[in-house]
């Protein structure tokens, strides 16, 4: 039924970016899902982010469809958002970033899927002035803390005392 909903192309008839009364979209409500293996369903999946926002915010706490997916444990809604060009960078209310989320929660898979996004900044602090290596360490998150602090470490110098680009590669879901 989705997938019939999503290939009518209907203005009014499916707005996967109209948020309900909680503040999410259905793009939002798709990443709080996990589809595993199943091969069809992920199509459909990517076709929603393809046709969405990937990076809109809820409007009550400013999490994005990425960050959902990552406080809920759905590693293959995460990779599905990046493939779909989710900002790796966007901040919510809190000033948090997914890599935060994955950082705090100990995702470890996670942490290594966003660090692999060349836009991934691991400088930004949250409003508290909280960095992502910070919070790690301060969830007892060791394996994470770990990694940051080796990435941090590695990349000081590829940036020349600059941090790194932030703006991601700009690319869409294949209509499959």
């Amino acid at each position: 039924m989705a997938k019939f909903v999503l290939n009518q192309n209907l203005p009014g008839v499916c707005d996967v970016n109209h948020q309900n009364r909680a503040g999410y979209s259905a793009l939002m409500l798709a990443a709080l899902t996990s589809v595993g293996q199943e091969e069809e369903d992920m199509a459909v999946v990517k076709r929603l982010f393809g046709t969405g926002d990937v990076n809109a915010k809820a409007s009550q706490t400013g999490q994005t469809a990425l960050m959902l997916a990552i406080s809920h444990g759905h590693q293959d809604m995460v990779a599905a958002l990046l493939e779909c060009g989710a900002d790796v960078n966007v901040q919510d209310a809190d000033g948090a970033t997914a890599l935060m989320c994955a950082s705090e929660y100990g995702r470890l898979d996670t942490v290594q899927l966003l660090l692999a996004q060349p836009s991934c900044d691991l400088t930004i602090l949250d409003n508290e002035g909280t960095s992502a290596l910070a919070i790690a360490l301060e969830a007892e998150q060791d394996e994470v803390a770990a990694l940051l602090h080796a990435h941090l470490t590695s990349n000081h110098h590829s940036f020349q005392g600059q941090p790194p680009p932030r703006s991601p590669t700009v690319k869409r879901c294949s209509d499959k």
